[in-house]
């Protein structure tokens, strides 16, 4: 169990530093978790419980070469990399060691041209659901992770989904009217970015300068998500938290037709597009979001408790969490946060 305050997690804490580069922040992650399990290369993927197991909404990389992000990210990759969180997930012990001498997988034989013997995988997850997926590596010639390095990095598992969780609810909500109009790309079929309106680019550049993310990785979260959104026809929706560039960015991605083209939306996150996110992230309760819709909605505390058969006690203790836990001030500010 995660003890906040204590040393580990104070670590992780102080590792992940809102508005750093990703890659900057990845490096200070392999700092901290290599005492625990020493590893040669970390990645991990964040993202909250409300959109399932699937496409990250944060992602931090270091001591993969580009050339091993590319491949792990292709779509086919991507897709076996889901089933095996999914699987993770309801282990025991979400924790697996991947050892190409002992599963020659595609998977395996990719990292072994790269010089990597093992590479070691943790679901990230809490009574609330899965947080994302942390993989540590080491190279051909050192020893192989073992049972023991299992156990000490699920110990970790904890502590790291809830330092994610205070990286993303740092900073004071403070609602901007800075962000660029919404935008609009195409996927193409062979998973390249294609055309984008003008006031795409805005998001892509403020995305890319904010959080240092490299172009490789850019192109290959693009061409993942337009292979997930070819598998679920109807709309992906994706809702990135506002670390880094000061806004919350809500990206859906539809099929255009059977041509393989996907077209990927991305615009302010607000109301109903953000509350799902906001309230995982923040660690807000099913009642405290249902009276959060309200207030959201306009309506008055006595109209919520009619609503929802509670008392006006009830539901202004409610309203007082919400505001603790959001660090927002009053009704105004936390609406027009979400708003």
């Amino acid at each position: 169990m995660v003890t906040v305050g204590s040393r580990l997690y104070e670590d992780l804490c102080a590792a992940l530093i809102p508005g750093a580069g990703l890659e900057a922040v990845a490096a200070e992650l392999s700092r901290v978790i290599a005492p625990v399990v020493p590893h040669d290369a970390l990645r991990c993927g964040a993202n909250n419980p409300s959109s399932g197991v699937g496409v990250t909404t944060l992602a931090f990389w270091h001591g993969y070469a580009p050339d091993v992000g590319r491949e792990l990210l292709r779509p086919d990759s991507v897709g076996s990399a889901v089933r095996e969180l999914a699987r993770l997930a309801q282990q025991h012990i979400p924790v697996a060691v991947a050892d190409r001498r002992l599963r020659p997988g595609a998977h395996d034989r990719l990292l072994a041209e790269y010089g990597a013997g093992a590479e070691l995988c943790l679901a990230l997850r809490d009574a609330r659901g899965v947080w994302g997926v942390l993989c540590l590596v080491r190279a051909t010639g050192r020893r192989p992770f073992d049972d023991a390095d299992a156990r000490r990095l699920a110990g970790v598992g904890p502590s790291l989904a809830a330092a994610l969780r205070r990286y993303v609810t740092a900073q004071p909500i403070k609602p901007s009217a800075h962000e660029p109009p919404p935008g609009m790309l195409v996927i193409g079929s062979d998973n390249r970015i294609g055309t984008m309106t003008p006031q795409a680019q805005p998001w892509l550049r403020t995305m890319k300068a904010q959080l240092a993310i490299p172009e490789w990785l850019v192109e290959s979260s693009f061409a993942s998500l337009a292979a997930a959104a070819r598998e679920h026809p109807r709309c992906l929706r994706l809702c990135v938290p506002s670390v880094g560039c000061g806004w919350w960015t809500a990206i859906e991605a539809q099929p255009l037709g059977d041509d393989g083209d996907v077209a990927v939306m991305i615009q302010r996150a607000s109301g109903t597009l953000l509350i799902p996110s906001f309230c995982d992230w923040y660690g807000v309760t099913t009642r405290e979001r249902q009276i959060m819709q309200h207030l959201y909605n306009g309506s008055a505390p006595k109209q919520i408790a009619r609503a929802l058969d509670l008392s006006v006690y009830t539901v202004s203790d409610h309203i007082k969490a919400l505001f603790r836990k959001t660090g927002t001030s009053g009704r105004d500010e936390l609406v027009a946060a979400v708003r």
